[in-house]
Protein backbone atom coordinates (compact mmCIF):
# COMPACT_ATOMS: atom_id res chain seq x y z
CA UNK A 1 0.00 0.00 0.00
CA UNK A 2 1.31 3.42 -1.05
CA UNK A 3 0.21 6.03 1.48
CA UNK A 4 0.43 9.76 0.74
CA UNK A 5 -0.29 12.56 3.20
CA UNK A 6 -1.58 15.96 2.15
CA UNK A 7 -2.06 19.34 3.85
CA UNK A 8 -4.76 21.83 2.89
CA UNK A 9 -6.78 24.64 4.48
CA UNK A 10 -9.78 24.29 6.73
CA UNK A 11 -12.85 25.28 4.75
CA UNK A 12 -15.27 23.13 2.72
CA UNK A 13 -13.83 24.70 -0.43
CA UNK A 14 -10.29 23.75 0.56
CA UNK A 15 -10.89 20.35 2.13
CA UNK A 16 -13.92 18.60 0.64
CA UNK A 17 -12.70 18.41 -2.97
CA UNK A 18 -9.34 17.04 -1.85
CA UNK A 19 -11.04 14.22 0.07
CA UNK A 20 -13.46 13.47 -2.77
CA UNK A 21 -10.81 13.43 -5.49
CA UNK A 22 -8.42 11.36 -3.38
CA UNK A 23 -11.12 8.75 -2.82
CA UNK A 24 -11.84 8.63 -6.55
CA UNK A 25 -8.15 8.38 -7.37
CA UNK A 26 -7.66 5.54 -4.86
CA UNK A 27 -10.62 3.67 -6.35
CA UNK A 28 -9.05 3.92 -9.81
CA UNK A 29 -5.59 3.03 -8.47
CA UNK A 30 -5.86 0.09 -6.02
CA UNK A 31 -3.07 0.10 -3.50
CA UNK A 32 -2.92 3.92 -3.22
CA UNK A 33 -4.27 5.81 -0.21
CA UNK A 34 -4.21 9.62 0.05
CA UNK A 35 -5.27 11.27 3.30
CA UNK A 36 -5.64 15.00 3.96
CA UNK A 37 -5.13 17.10 7.06
CA UNK A 38 -6.31 20.70 7.40
CA UNK A 39 -5.34 23.85 9.26
CA UNK A 40 -7.03 27.19 9.70
CA UNK A 41 -6.30 29.76 7.02
CA UNK A 42 -3.96 31.68 9.34
CA UNK A 43 -2.18 28.59 10.67
CA UNK A 44 -1.85 27.35 7.11
CA UNK A 45 -0.27 30.62 6.00
CA UNK A 46 2.05 30.80 9.00
CA UNK A 47 3.60 27.33 8.72
CA UNK A 48 6.69 27.40 6.48
CA UNK A 49 6.51 25.29 3.34
CA UNK A 50 9.97 23.93 4.18
CA UNK A 51 8.53 22.45 7.36
CA UNK A 52 5.44 21.04 5.67
CA UNK A 53 7.53 19.46 2.90
CA UNK A 54 9.26 17.27 5.46
CA UNK A 55 5.94 15.89 6.66
CA UNK A 56 3.59 15.82 3.67
CA UNK A 57 3.77 14.40 0.16
CA UNK A 58 1.21 16.83 -1.25
CA UNK A 59 0.50 20.42 -0.25
CA UNK A 60 -2.04 23.00 -1.27
CA UNK A 61 -0.12 26.29 -1.46
CA UNK A 62 -0.66 29.85 -2.65
CA UNK A 63 1.53 31.50 -5.26
CA UNK A 64 3.23 34.31 -3.24
CA UNK A 65 5.36 31.58 -1.61
CA UNK A 66 7.03 30.47 -4.84
CA UNK A 67 9.95 32.90 -4.53
CA UNK A 68 10.84 31.29 -1.21
CA UNK A 69 10.24 27.82 -2.64
CA UNK A 70 12.49 28.43 -5.64
CA UNK A 71 15.40 29.25 -3.34
CA UNK A 72 14.83 26.54 -0.74
CA UNK A 73 14.10 23.65 -3.11
CA UNK A 74 11.38 22.14 -0.90
CA UNK A 75 9.05 21.28 -3.76
CA UNK A 76 9.43 19.07 -6.79
CA UNK A 77 9.47 21.14 -10.00
CA UNK A 78 6.65 19.92 -12.21
CA UNK A 79 7.87 21.23 -15.57
CA UNK A 80 9.53 18.83 -18.00
CA UNK A 81 7.58 15.85 -16.68
CA UNK A 82 4.42 15.89 -18.81
CA UNK A 83 4.84 18.52 -21.48
CA UNK A 84 1.54 17.95 -23.32
CA UNK A 85 -0.51 18.02 -20.11
CA UNK A 86 1.36 21.09 -18.88
CA UNK A 87 0.65 22.90 -22.13
CA UNK A 88 -3.04 22.04 -21.80
CA UNK A 89 -3.11 23.42 -18.26
CA UNK A 90 -1.44 26.63 -19.42
CA UNK A 91 -3.95 27.01 -22.24
CA UNK A 92 -6.84 26.42 -19.83
CA UNK A 93 -5.71 28.93 -17.20
CA UNK A 94 -8.27 31.42 -15.93
CA UNK A 95 -6.36 34.68 -15.96
CA UNK A 96 -2.87 34.27 -14.51
CA UNK A 97 -3.78 31.32 -12.27
CA UNK A 98 -1.43 28.81 -13.93
CA UNK A 99 1.59 31.09 -14.57
CA UNK A 100 1.37 32.45 -11.01
CA UNK A 101 3.13 29.24 -9.86
CA UNK A 102 5.94 29.59 -12.39
CA UNK A 103 9.02 31.27 -10.96
CA UNK A 104 12.69 31.31 -11.93
CA UNK A 105 11.84 29.25 -14.99
CA UNK A 106 10.22 26.35 -13.09
CA UNK A 107 6.63 25.33 -12.41
CA UNK A 108 6.34 24.74 -8.66
CA UNK A 109 2.63 23.98 -8.43
CA UNK A 110 -0.45 23.39 -10.58
CA UNK A 111 -3.41 25.73 -10.15
CA UNK A 112 -6.47 23.90 -8.84
CA UNK A 113 -8.37 26.79 -7.25
CA UNK A 114 -8.59 30.44 -8.22
CA UNK A 115 -10.06 33.54 -6.64
CA UNK A 116 -9.80 37.30 -6.60
CA UNK A 117 -11.82 40.01 -4.83
CA UNK A 118 -15.19 40.17 -6.55
CA UNK A 119 -18.52 41.77 -5.71
CA UNK A 120 -21.27 39.96 -3.84
CA UNK A 121 -24.90 40.82 -3.19
CA UNK A 122 -28.05 39.50 -1.57
CA UNK A 123 -30.52 39.07 -4.48
CA UNK A 124 -33.46 39.56 -2.11
CA UNK A 125 -32.05 42.93 -1.00
CA UNK A 126 -30.36 44.30 -4.14
CA UNK A 127 -31.11 43.67 -7.79
CA UNK A 128 -28.04 44.98 -9.63
CA UNK A 129 -24.33 45.14 -8.80
CA UNK A 130 -22.77 48.63 -9.10
CA UNK A 131 -20.12 49.07 -11.77
CA UNK A 132 -18.63 52.31 -10.43
CA UNK A 133 -17.29 53.32 -7.03
CA UNK A 134 -19.61 56.33 -6.87
CA UNK A 135 -22.57 53.92 -6.92
CA UNK A 136 -20.97 51.85 -4.16
CA UNK A 137 -20.65 54.97 -2.02
CA UNK A 138 -24.33 55.77 -2.56
CA UNK A 139 -25.23 52.31 -1.26
CA UNK A 140 -22.85 52.74 1.68
CA UNK A 141 -24.48 56.03 2.63
CA UNK A 142 -27.74 54.10 2.86
CA UNK A 143 -26.09 51.59 5.21
CA UNK A 144 -26.17 48.73 2.72
CA UNK A 145 -22.46 47.94 2.24
CA UNK A 146 -19.94 45.84 4.12
CA UNK A 147 -16.72 44.08 3.17
CA UNK A 148 -13.75 42.32 4.74
CA UNK A 149 -11.05 44.57 6.18
CA UNK A 150 -8.94 42.47 8.51
CA UNK A 151 -5.26 43.29 7.88
CA UNK A 152 -4.61 40.97 4.94
CA UNK A 153 -7.85 41.97 3.20
CA UNK A 154 -7.26 45.64 3.92
CA UNK A 155 -3.91 45.32 2.16
CA UNK A 156 -5.37 43.42 -0.81
CA UNK A 157 -8.06 46.09 -1.17
CA UNK A 158 -5.41 48.81 -1.01
CA UNK A 159 -3.39 47.09 -3.72
CA UNK A 160 -6.44 46.31 -5.85
CA UNK A 161 -7.84 49.82 -5.79
CA UNK A 162 -4.41 51.23 -6.62
CA UNK A 163 -4.00 48.88 -9.56
CA UNK A 164 -7.54 49.60 -10.79
CA UNK A 165 -6.58 53.27 -10.95
CA UNK A 166 -3.42 52.41 -12.87
CA UNK A 167 -0.94 53.17 -10.06
CA UNK A 168 2.32 51.20 -9.97
CA UNK A 169 2.77 48.95 -6.92
CA UNK A 170 6.12 47.44 -5.89
CA UNK A 171 7.86 48.60 -9.07
CA UNK A 172 10.02 51.39 -7.61
CA UNK A 173 12.90 50.08 -5.45
CA UNK A 174 12.37 52.84 -2.90
CA UNK A 175 8.60 53.24 -2.73
CA UNK A 176 5.89 50.60 -2.52
CA UNK A 177 3.55 53.14 -4.11
CA UNK A 178 3.89 56.80 -5.03
CA UNK A 179 2.92 58.96 -2.02
CA UNK A 180 0.12 60.88 -3.76
CA UNK A 181 -1.36 57.70 -5.23
CA UNK A 182 -1.19 55.89 -1.90
CA UNK A 183 -2.80 58.79 -0.05
CA UNK A 184 -5.62 58.87 -2.57
CA UNK A 185 -6.38 55.16 -2.12
CA UNK A 186 -6.17 55.32 1.68
CA UNK A 187 -8.56 58.27 1.59
CA UNK A 188 -11.07 56.27 -0.47
CA UNK A 189 -10.85 53.35 1.93
CA UNK A 190 -11.27 55.52 5.03
CA UNK A 191 -14.24 57.27 3.46
CA UNK A 192 -16.21 54.08 2.82
CA UNK A 193 -15.25 52.59 6.17
CA UNK A 194 -16.82 55.61 7.86
CA UNK A 195 -20.10 54.58 6.21
CA UNK A 196 -19.96 50.90 7.24
CA UNK A 197 -20.32 48.81 10.38
CA UNK A 198 -16.96 48.80 12.19
CA UNK A 199 -17.17 45.03 12.56
CA UNK A 200 -15.84 44.89 8.98
CA UNK A 201 -12.39 45.63 10.43
CA UNK A 202 -12.56 42.24 12.19
CA UNK A 203 -14.02 40.10 9.41
CA UNK A 204 -12.44 38.14 6.58
CA UNK A 205 -14.44 37.32 3.41
CA UNK A 206 -15.86 34.15 4.97
CA UNK A 207 -17.06 36.22 7.93
CA UNK A 208 -18.75 38.70 5.59
CA UNK A 209 -20.44 35.94 3.60
CA UNK A 210 -21.57 34.19 6.77
CA UNK A 211 -23.09 37.47 7.92
CA UNK A 212 -24.75 38.14 4.57
CA UNK A 213 -25.80 34.56 3.90
CA UNK A 214 -27.08 33.46 7.29
CA UNK A 215 -28.66 36.51 8.94
CA UNK A 216 -31.71 38.52 7.92
CA UNK A 217 -30.20 41.87 8.91
CA UNK A 218 -27.02 42.11 6.86
CA UNK A 219 -25.34 44.25 4.22
CA UNK A 220 -26.94 43.97 0.81
CA UNK A 221 -23.64 44.37 -1.01
CA UNK A 222 -19.90 43.75 -0.71
CA UNK A 223 -17.72 45.38 -3.41
CA UNK A 224 -14.53 43.41 -2.71
CA UNK A 225 -14.03 39.98 -1.23
CA UNK A 226 -12.29 36.83 -2.41
CA UNK A 227 -15.11 34.84 -4.00
CA UNK A 228 -16.46 31.60 -2.55
CA UNK A 229 -18.78 29.61 -4.79
CA UNK A 230 -20.05 27.72 -1.74
CA UNK A 231 -22.19 30.71 -0.74
CA UNK A 232 -23.89 30.88 -4.13
CA UNK A 233 -24.92 27.21 -4.09
CA UNK A 234 -28.43 26.25 -3.04
CA UNK A 235 -28.61 24.82 0.46
CA UNK A 236 -25.24 26.10 1.71
CA UNK A 237 -26.69 29.07 3.57
CA UNK A 238 -30.12 30.51 4.33
CA UNK A 239 -29.75 33.33 1.82
CA UNK A 240 -27.75 32.21 -1.25
CA UNK A 241 -25.50 35.02 -2.45
CA UNK A 242 -24.89 36.23 -5.99
CA UNK A 243 -21.36 37.09 -7.12
CA UNK A 244 -20.51 39.65 -9.81
CA UNK A 245 -17.55 41.49 -11.26
CA UNK A 246 -15.93 43.98 -8.90
CA UNK A 247 -16.65 47.68 -9.45
CA UNK A 248 -14.16 50.07 -11.02
CA UNK A 249 -13.04 53.16 -9.14
CA UNK A 250 -13.01 55.76 -11.92
CA UNK A 251 -14.05 53.61 -14.88
CA UNK A 252 -16.50 50.67 -15.06
CA UNK A 253 -13.82 47.97 -15.24
CA UNK A 254 -12.84 45.51 -12.50
CA UNK A 255 -9.18 45.28 -13.52
CA UNK A 256 -6.47 45.16 -10.87
CA UNK A 257 -7.98 43.04 -8.10
CA UNK A 258 -5.32 40.86 -6.46
CA UNK A 259 -5.17 37.28 -7.70
CA UNK A 260 -5.51 34.58 -5.05
CA UNK A 261 -6.36 30.88 -5.18
CA UNK A 262 -4.27 27.78 -4.53
CA UNK A 263 -2.21 25.18 -6.31
CA UNK A 264 -1.31 21.55 -5.71
CA UNK A 265 2.39 21.01 -5.01
CA UNK A 266 4.52 17.87 -4.52
CA UNK A 267 7.12 17.67 -1.78
CA UNK A 268 10.70 17.13 -2.90
CA UNK A 269 10.95 14.69 0.01
CA UNK A 270 8.14 12.36 -1.06
CA UNK A 271 9.03 8.71 -1.45
CA UNK A 272 6.42 8.30 -4.19
CA UNK A 273 6.91 11.17 -6.63
CA UNK A 274 5.38 9.40 -9.64
CA UNK A 275 2.06 8.79 -7.89
CA UNK A 276 1.98 12.24 -6.27
CA UNK A 277 2.66 13.90 -9.63
CA UNK A 278 0.03 11.77 -11.36
CA UNK A 279 -2.61 12.78 -8.82
CA UNK A 280 -1.59 16.45 -9.08
CA UNK A 281 -1.91 16.55 -12.87
CA UNK A 282 -5.23 14.70 -12.76
CA UNK A 283 -6.86 16.99 -10.19
CA UNK A 284 -5.66 20.10 -12.09
CA UNK A 285 -6.91 18.78 -15.44
CA UNK A 286 -10.04 19.86 -17.28
CA UNK A 287 -12.16 16.76 -16.68
CA UNK A 288 -11.64 16.60 -12.93
CA UNK A 289 -11.91 20.37 -12.53
CA UNK A 290 -15.27 20.68 -14.27
CA UNK A 291 -16.52 17.42 -12.81
CA UNK A 292 -15.78 15.96 -9.40
CA UNK A 293 -13.67 18.88 -8.14
CA UNK A 294 -16.44 21.46 -8.62
CA UNK A 295 -19.25 19.08 -7.68
CA UNK A 296 -17.61 18.36 -4.32
CA UNK A 297 -17.37 22.03 -3.35
CA UNK A 298 -14.17 23.11 -5.06
CA UNK A 299 -13.59 26.41 -6.81
CA UNK A 300 -11.75 25.42 -10.00
CA UNK A 301 -8.93 27.23 -11.77
CA UNK A 302 -9.47 25.64 -15.19
CA UNK A 303 -11.40 27.48 -17.89
CA UNK A 304 -13.20 24.25 -18.82
CA UNK A 305 -15.08 24.54 -15.53
CA UNK A 306 -15.62 28.30 -15.75
CA UNK A 307 -17.24 27.91 -19.14
CA UNK A 308 -19.25 24.78 -18.29
CA UNK A 309 -23.05 25.11 -18.15
CA UNK A 310 -23.42 22.58 -15.33
CA UNK A 311 -20.78 24.29 -13.17
CA UNK A 312 -22.48 27.65 -13.65
CA UNK A 313 -25.93 26.21 -12.93
CA UNK A 314 -24.57 24.72 -9.71
CA UNK A 315 -23.13 28.06 -8.54
CA UNK A 316 -25.68 30.65 -9.65
CA UNK A 317 -23.49 31.65 -12.62
CA UNK A 318 -20.61 32.52 -10.31
CA UNK A 319 -18.03 31.76 -13.00
CA UNK A 320 -19.57 33.66 -15.88
CA UNK A 321 -20.51 36.59 -13.65
CA UNK A 322 -16.97 37.10 -12.32
CA UNK A 323 -14.79 35.96 -15.22
CA UNK A 324 -13.75 39.46 -16.31
CA UNK A 325 -12.48 40.20 -12.81
CA UNK A 326 -10.39 37.03 -12.77
CA UNK A 327 -9.05 37.59 -16.26
CA UNK A 328 -7.87 41.11 -15.41
CA UNK A 329 -6.61 40.38 -11.88
CA UNK A 330 -3.16 41.58 -10.81
CA UNK A 331 -0.39 39.15 -9.93
CA UNK A 332 1.19 40.41 -6.73
CA UNK A 333 5.00 40.24 -6.19
CA UNK A 334 6.50 36.82 -5.51
CA UNK A 335 10.12 37.64 -4.64
CA UNK A 336 11.64 35.76 -1.72
CA UNK A 337 10.92 38.39 0.95
CA UNK A 338 7.43 39.33 -0.23
CA UNK A 339 5.57 37.34 2.42
CA UNK A 340 7.37 39.32 5.13
CA UNK A 341 6.14 42.52 3.51
CA UNK A 342 2.59 41.20 3.24
CA UNK A 343 2.48 40.26 6.92
CA UNK A 344 3.75 43.68 8.03
CA UNK A 345 1.94 45.83 5.48
CA UNK A 346 -1.49 44.47 6.34
CA UNK A 347 -1.11 45.63 9.94
CA UNK A 348 0.18 49.02 8.77
CA UNK A 349 -2.82 49.68 6.51
CA UNK A 350 -5.20 48.36 9.16
CA UNK A 351 -3.83 50.81 11.72
CA UNK A 352 -4.55 53.66 9.34
CA UNK A 353 -8.13 52.48 8.83
CA UNK A 354 -8.61 52.23 12.59
CA UNK A 355 -7.50 55.84 12.93
CA UNK A 356 -4.28 54.99 14.74
CA UNK A 357 -1.95 56.40 12.06
CA UNK A 358 -2.05 59.22 9.55
CA UNK A 359 -1.90 58.56 5.83
CA UNK A 360 1.58 60.07 5.61
CA UNK A 361 2.89 57.93 8.48
CA UNK A 362 1.24 54.86 6.96
CA UNK A 363 2.88 55.36 3.58
CA UNK A 364 6.26 55.98 5.19
CA UNK A 365 5.93 52.78 7.21
CA UNK A 366 4.91 50.84 4.11
CA UNK A 367 8.01 52.06 2.29
CA UNK A 368 10.25 50.96 5.17
CA UNK A 369 8.66 47.50 5.25
CA UNK A 370 8.94 47.22 1.48
CA UNK A 371 12.61 48.17 1.34
CA UNK A 372 13.48 45.82 4.19
CA UNK A 373 11.66 42.95 2.51
CA UNK A 374 13.83 43.40 -0.58
CA UNK A 375 17.12 43.75 1.24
Amino acid sequence: MVRLRGMTWDHPRGYDPMVATSAAYAKAHPGVDITWEKRSLQAFADRPISEMAETYDLMVIDHPHVGEVAKMGNLLPLDGLRDAEMAALAAGSVGLSHPSYNFAGRQWSLAIDTATPVACLRPDLLEHAPKLWAEVLDLARAGRVGFALIPINALMTFFGMARNLGHAVAEDPDHLIAPDAGAHVLGLMREILSLMDRRCLKLDPIGIYEWMGRTAEAPAYSPFGYGYTNYSRNGFCAHPLAFHDAPGIAEPTPRGTVLGGTGIAVSACTRHPEIAVDYAFWIAGAECQKGLFTASGGQPAHAAAWEDDACNALTGNFFRNTRQTLDTAWLRPRYEGYMTLQDRAGDIVHACLRGDATEAATLAALDVAYRESRA
